[in-house]
């Protein structure tokens, strides 16, 4: 479905850059009979409220309705990405730098394809994961999934 999310990248970035946020992510799924078109935004602070969700909501709603891009019914959630945030974008990685990341990988590395740690650095499309028993090099077109991760 990423037609779907394409367009609505279009429609909803002008959006969030007018109200000084920035788009994190577009989800648009199935779960059990029922569509879910879900967007993540975000700011500088990572202090997202529900005040911001609904104004993206309001206004991305209404150019949905007009423009009609989605054939099927769907539900509009418009949220914070949350504190397991993903990882997509450079700067996204960059700002993770010193945090902890869980990590997937297309194809194992080194035996590994799930990798839990701290973000030492990223420089060149390469990061560094620390794990408690080792530190690895994996490269963005490595990458299957990248998020932040709570530490308990």
């Amino acid at each position: 479905m990423s037609k779907v999310t394409d367009i609505v990248t279009e429609l909803v970035t002008p959006i969030v850059d007018e109200l000084g946020l920035e788009l994190v992510d577009i989800e648009y799924k199935k779960e059990g009979s029922n569509w879910f078109l879900r967007v993540f935004i975000d700011n500088e602070t990572g202090n997202i409220d529900i005040d911001d969700c609904a104004l993206v909501s309001e206004k991305l709603s209404q150019i949905l309705d007009e423009s009609d891009p989605i054939p099927t019914a769907y539900f509009l959630e418009v949220s914070s990405p949350g504190a397991e945030r993903p990882l997509r974008k450079d700067k996204d990685f960059k700002k993770a730098v010193g945090r902890h990341v869980h990590i997937t990988t297309k194809e194992p590395i080194e035996g590994a394809s799930l990798f839990e740690g701290e973000l030492i650095s990223f420089e060149d499309g390469k990061l560094t994961v620390k794990e408690p028993k080792k530190t690895y090099v994996i490269t963005l077109e490595q990458i299957d999934t990248a998020r932040m991760a709570i530490v308990f």
